[in-house]
């Protein structure tokens, strides 16, 4: 899958500015409508060490009110999430309805870096593809919508990207040992990264590619494949406000207890 991506994609500056613009526009137009339409987003973030994940998230975020918006962060475990099934600690960061949860790395650390890193034995890394498949559908079928994106850039690409940084002595800071080790790592995250995506791509929840080597080209195709799966949710939901409204079933409910008393 990954051998047939174009990485040469780019965009020039002017079409960059002039796409952005109104992207951003419609980016926070959006995340007001589907607050008032009650519906939940998740999006999340997988991709290469240095391939532009923060950059593009810290954008993101510059366009979205803060209030109905959090970003969870990549990090290890916590004793108490440990003791508990893989997924606990995410399910417990599931936005609200109308509420907007970005994930800058995810539950799919369990069959990538905890995989190829030996972290996990394979039984678990193995049975995950199924309960990150559940986990999904539950979530599409109480009515989250899944954007999921897969920042990819070539070996030789980060490379480049990683000596830069350790150039810089404003930015080395952000070069650790582990990301030379999953550098090295490459062809093994290749395997990894190919069964992730066949396995979990599906038409509750699927995967976007997102072709990293020119920074402006991916920034553009997150915002559009954002913008369209908001707005087709909005439009779907518009249609269908009542019957799958979660305040309105808590309305007659209530209404029917009391009609009862």
């Amino acid at each position: 899958m990954l051998e047939t991506v174009n990485l040469s994609h780019s965009i020039s500056k002017k079409e960059f500015q002039e796409k952005i613009t109104v992207l951003r526009e419609k980016l926070r137009l959006l995340q007001y409508e589907c607050k008032k339409a009650e519906i939940p987003i998740v999006i999340l973030f997988e991709g290469w060490d240095a391939s532009g994940k923060g950059l593009i998230i810290s954008h993101l975020l510059k366009r979205i009110d803060p209030r109905g918006f959090r970003v969870y962060p990549a990090q290890p475990p916590s004793i108490e999430e440990l003791a508990r099934p893989f997924l606990w600690r995410y399910w417990i960061r599931l936005p609200q309805d109308g509420e907007i949860a970005l994930f800058d790395r995810s539950w799919y650390g369990r069959v990538l870096i905890e995989r190829v890193g030996k972290i996990v034995p394979k039984k678990l890394w193995k049975v995950a593809f199924e309960e990150i498949s559940q986990f999904e559908r539950q979530l599409a079928d109480d009515g989250v919508v899944m954007v999921k994106f897969f920042l990819h850039i070539s070996k030789k690409e980060q490379r480049q990207r990683l000596k830069r940084l350790e150039a810089d002595k404003y930015e080395r800071w952000r070069v650790t040992k582990w990301d030379w080790k999953h550098h090295h790592d490459y062809e093994k995250y290749i395997i990894a990264i190919e069964e992730m995506l066949a396995r979990t791509d599906s038409y509750y929840a699927p995967w976007t590619i997102v072709e990293a080597t020119n920074w402006r080209f991916a920034e553009v195709k997150v915002f559009e494949t954002l913008v369209k799966a908001m707005q087709e949710a909005l439009d779907w939901r518009l249609v269908h406000a009542v019957e799958i409204s979660r305040s309105q079933v808590a309305k007659k409910i209530k209404s029917a207890l009391l009609n009862k008393e």
